[in-house]
């Protein structure tokens, strides 16, 4: 924990359906995370990030007792792409996600893996969650996008301090510039991240995972019959994905395995999808949420980026 920072969770949220004029606002139409996280190349750096999270040993813990990512992870995954979705095109709705996340997390509570007393609002542990996204980000753009300048990885940083207001973390919580962040991360991955449980459940490539449940009957009834052959080389993907794209210092902290076979089969696959998602058609392109705000907003006027 850095110096300055509290113990106590953030205030209790307003009651549900409630807003006001002081509610922090999503991150800018146009700005480098509006392009970004929408773009469907970010569902292959969200593994990374998910399992950065869980290496703090008290986040860890929090989903290990209290998640359903066993027994429902197409459900939880769904759910989680869409709460992130809404933080930065949600409009007035983000700072309402942002509430109910913390009315969420308020019962989560027990003991770490270094038999520490922890709860999900407490400010560090909060903090953690959210700080991983920013170096996944951009690190994994490096691979699938292209190297942010340093400009924007400024305007990233800050779009992201923004996407924390709305999750309810305070300014005194996270650093508020890169060169405040760098320091803070290098101190958490050499004396607080782990491989935890479910950080080596979910690079496991033998962890058995329950066929997907969405989507239209007959493709389900497909997918079921076809699980037995289709779930190992899913699950070879995910690890490598997660595992590569995964900022190095962040992996070797975590100790996780990567060669350089690994490291150039990963470059010619991002070569491939660098190539290929510029040229499809935004309904391809763009996740839903990003896609219809995208429209609305170049319907008002504003200029489409990306």
């Amino acid at each position: 924990m850095r110096k300055g920072q509290h113990t106590a969770g953030p205030p209790e949220p307003r009651e549900h359906g409630t807003s006001s004029a002081d509610d922090p606002l999503p991150p800018p139409p146009g700005g480098v995370l509006w392009s970004l996280s929408g773009d469907v190349r970010a569902l292959l750096m969200l593994p990374a990030a998910l399992t950065l999270q869980v290496a703090h040993p008290a986040v860890g813990a929090g989903v290990d007792e209290h998640s359903v990512f066993r027994t429902d992870p197409w459900g939880r995954g769904e759910r989680s792409l869409r709460s992130l979705q809404l933080w930065v095109y949600g409009g007035d709705g983000a700072a309402e996600e942002g509430r109910r996340l913390r009315r969420l997390h308020r019962t989560i509570r027990g003991t770490d893996t270094r038999g520490r007393a922890y709860h999900a609002l407490t400010p560090a542990n909060y903090a953690w969650v959210h700080a991983t996204g920013f170096p996944v980000y951009r690190h994994a753009a490096r691979y699938l996008i292209r190297p942010m300048t340093p400009a924007q990885e400024r305007a990233l940083y800050a779009e992201w301090l923004q996407v924390g207001r709305i999750l309810g973390i305070h300014d005194r919580d996270m650093p508020q510039t890169i060169e405040e962040f760098w320091p803070y991360w290098e101190k958490m991955l050499a004396g607080e991240i782990e491989a935890t449980t479910v950080v080596r459940e979910l690079v496991d490539v033998d962890q058995p995972v329950p066929a997907p449940d969405r989507g239209p009957w007959p493709l389900r009834m497909i997918l079921r019959a076809l699980w037995p052959v289709l779930l190992p080389r899913l699950a070879r993907f995910r690890r490598f994905v997660t595992v590569g794209l995964m900022p190095p210092d962040a992996r070797a902290a975590i100790g996780l395995p990567w060669t350089a076979a690994q490291e150039k089969r990963l470059r010619r696959f991002c070569a491939v999808v660098r190539a290929v998602v510029p040229v499809l058609p935004e309904r391809l392109r763009y996740l839903p949420r990003a896609r219809a705000a995208r429209a609305a907003h170049a319907a008002a006027g504003g200029r489409r980026n990306g």
